[in-house]
């Protein structure tokens, strides 16, 4: 789950310690897919003293790695991450858990006397952290089997409808190819009786630790991204891609498994299984990422409190824009604490 390093300087901790968790933020670096924030994120941990806690759904799992962009560990700088390679691809894993888990982490990191930064592009998992969710049962693994099938086997339209039967004000708001959220929201029906769109207003109290985290959003230009996009698109499948999937199914990891589901791998499964040709996955995968860097800025663009950081992540100008603006924020914070002393 963590991958830790004797070389992580202190050279922050005293002041770090001398700071009440009030006073400390909580970094989020977000974007879309291929934006960059790795590299940005590691370069904010190595000036602020912090630890990266990954927010990507699929980088949680195992052997899921070529089309992840997981960071190798020998380019991690030193930099501890958190929350990558800790779950089976076979094992159902949601933005709950991973909340469970991150909250653990922010404490741990924080106890430490170190920063804590959040990078990844699944803005669900930020929002279900900054705004918790209702209460939800646990998955029945042996219905969303049963729906799994049936999508396989009828499509996300069918799921789609069934939910249009079961709670319409839920399946109004979601597209037929949404169909993790679609199948959630039928589970949740048939597991409790209740419709999940009468639940959502229902929620907790966010932590505490939610009011401190600063969420800054990378917007490249798009036509530089899609191309970034495409390029490594073409990367992944030259670099092993479809042998990966090979040994994934081999190994027993369902074809309609979440992390099989994921962009970049569900059409090398589509081949893999004769329904289409390679040159069709590739140019398929390269459209689906496109389409989901241009849903991850919508996203953002809902979100309250978002600050937008103009290009891409691993540009050395953006690097020092944001480091300016973090510890900038953060001197002015300590004038002010200092001041009312």
């Amino acid at each position: 789950m963590t991958e830790q390093s004797p070389n992580i300087s202190d050279r922050h901790s005293s002041n770090d310690e001398t700071q009440t968790d009030s006073l400390r933020h909580i970094i989020a670096i977000a974007g879309p897919t291929a934006s960059g924030k790795s590299e940005l994120g590691i370069e904010v941990a190595l000036h602020l003293n912090g630890e990266i806690i990954n927010c990507d759904s699929v980088q949680v799992y195992q052997g899921i790695q070529i089309a992840t962009a997981k960071v190798p560990l020998a380019e991690r700088r030193g930099i501890p991450h958190h929350l990558i390679d800790f779950v089976s691809p076979s094992q159902p894993f949601t933005a709950v858990d991973w909340t469970r888990v991150a909250i653990e982490t922010i404490r741990q990191i924080e106890a430490r006397g170190r920063t804590a930064i959040l990078v990844g592009g699944t803005g669900f998992y930020l929002r279900a952290l900054r705004h918790p969710f209702f209460s939800s049962p646990s998955t029945d693994e042996d219905l969303r089997r049963r729906l799994s099938d049936t999508r396989e086997r009828r499509g996300s339209e069918h799921l789609h409808n069934i939910l249009q039967r079961f709670d319409k004000a839920e399946a109004d708001k979601l597209n037929p190819g949404d169909w993790p959220r679609v199948q959630r929201a039928i589970e949740f029906y048939l597991q409790t009786g209740e419709r999940i769109s009468d639940q959502k207003p229902i929620r907790p109290d966010p932590p505490e630790l939610a009011k401190r985290i600063r969420v800054l959003v990378l917007n490249p230009p798009r036509d530089e991204l899609y191309a970034r996009i495409n390029a490594r698109t073409e990367k992944h499948f030259a670099d092993g891609l479809v042998e990966e999937v090979s040994e994934l199914l081999a190994a027993g990891v369902p074809a309609n498994s979440s992390a099989l589901g994921a962009h970049g791998y569900r059409r090398v499964v589509e081949y893999l299984r004769g329904e289409r040709d390679l040159a069709s996955a590739v140019e398929q995968t390269k459209l689906d990422v496109r389409h989901y860097a241009k849903r991850q800025l919508s996203w953002f663009r809902r979100e309250p409190g978002v600050e937008w950081v103009e290009g891409f992540g691993d540009d050395p100008l953006v690097q020092r824009n944001v480091l300016r603006l973090l510890t900038g924020s953060q001197t002015n914070k300590n004038s002010e604490r200092e001041k009312s002393l």
